[in-house]
């Protein structure tokens, strides 16, 4: 009867985060956080409800299955000559800077894996809010993709070398992640011959007149079951859900309002039981700390600095300033993946207490903050431009 009770209380700040993102024209996922945070702060919702942290993580885990039915392998493979070569420089300097910012100061290892971490979560959220027709946004779904991998491997190598040291358990982590990238191409390879040769093969597994939602029931059964492998061979969860949305992207393009209906499902309930539960882990008096709040402000400085900087020696002939801009900070909000290295390194000693609380706070000052810049930003970009077409005419 609790857990009904509690779920009632976020099922009510679900129901009002949309009104209160329209009346304030703040961000949805944003007023998702800062509703949950204010939920913990007047005790409307208390920390620790176990069945609520479950549900949030399945959220996080369709906010990437999501994130994986927007790529068409074929379209990314198009790209690939056009913005290999600026990718690889893009990674190569936010690496880069942040390996001399750990020299520089003496930081501890963490600082490299954590300040040139990506997530796709809040790239998706802003897709969600603001469509792909912007070019620096589609652009940040390809490098999302990219980054989203890399820091998968990342989180993998960072876990196993500090959770195990660099021995035998640490290396068979890596090959094991090794051996999944290559079966998933492998497998993919197959899938492609498969179905070329039984074309109908596909419509049986989602048939065209789905009176029963078989295609819903597949692709849940599909998005558990490699999300429940990944678990089994102790990989980052969040590869089967990515890889779950990409197979189901590209072997079942003829189910065309498929990605729709799982995408209204997913941002009316899962994404935003990810995003409240989020907010309920910022300590709002945690936040007012000074030393905590600017230790918070330089970690944030440094990611968006970082980012700011690699954007411009790869992108900026591409974007332009404005998409170099708006692209950088859109690629500025790891939220998950940053609170997941942070764990990762307090629970086995890398950091402190204070650290790790700097760390959290920082997640979520950029998921906050950014997503109220970039609105505000393009706010006034649209508007710069419309007063220059009213001058041309």
């Amino acid at each position: 009867m609790e857990n009904l009770i509690f779920l009632a209380h976020v099922m009510l700040l679900m129901v009002l985060s949309p009104i209160l993102s329209r009346f304030f024209r703040i961000p949805t996922p944003v007023v998702e956080i800062l509703l949950g945070s204010l939920a913990v702060w007047i005790g409307l919702l208390h920390v620790g409800n176990e069945v609520f942290r479950d549900l949030a993580k399945i959220g996080f885990f369709y906010l990437m299955f999501l994130a994986g039915l927007e790529i068409d392998i074929q379209r990314f493979l198009h790209y690939r000559d056009r913005f290999l070569k600026k990718a690889l420089l893009y990674f190569f300097c936010l690496y880069a800077i942040s390996f001399i910012l750990y020299l520089f100061f003496n930081l501890s290892p963490v600082y490299i894996v954590a300040i040139p971490i990506v997530s796709l979560g809040m790239i998706m959220a802003l897709i969600n809010q603001h469509g792909r027709e912007h070019r620096w946004l589609e652009l940040s779904l390809i490098i999302g993709v990219i980054g989203e991998l890399i820091s998968i491997g990342a989180l993998v190598i960072f876990d196993g070398a500090i959770t195990h040291g660099l021995g035998w358990h640490f290396a068979k982590s890596i090959l094991i992640l090794i051996a999944v990238f290559f079966a998933t191409y492998f497998l993919f390879q197959f899938l492609k011959i498969i179905f070329w040769w039984y074309p109908n093969l596909k419509r049986m597994i989602m048939p065209n007149n789905d009176t029963m939602q078989q295609s819903l029931r597949f692709s849940m059964a599909l998005f558990f079951v490699l999300i429940a492998t990944m678990q089994w061979l102790e990989i980052d969860m969040v590869l089967g859900a990515f890889l779950a949305g990409i197979f189901i992207s590209n072997f079942f393009a003829h189910k065309k309002e498929l990605p729709h209906q799982l995408s209204m499902f997913g941002f009316g309930f899962l994404v935003p039981l990810f995003f409240i539960f989020v907010g309920t882990t910022l300590d709002l008096n945690l936040v007012l700390t000074p030393h905590i709040l600017i230790h918070a402000l330089w970690i944030v400085l440094a990611m968006v600095g970082a980012r700011m900087f690699s954007s411009f020696a790869a992108y900026y002939s591409y974007l332009g300033l404005k998409g170099t801009i708006l692209f950088s900070l859109g690629d500025s909000m790891p939220l998950t993946f940053l609170v997941a290295i942070a764990t990762i390194a307090v629970k086995n000693g890398a950091i402190g207490e204070n650290e790790y609380a700097s760390f959290i706070v920082a997640a979520l000052m950029e998921g906050v903050l950014i997503m109220i810049l970039i609105q505000v930003l393009m706010h006034l970009f649209k508007r710069y431009e419309q007063k220059n077409e009213g001058t041309q005419h």
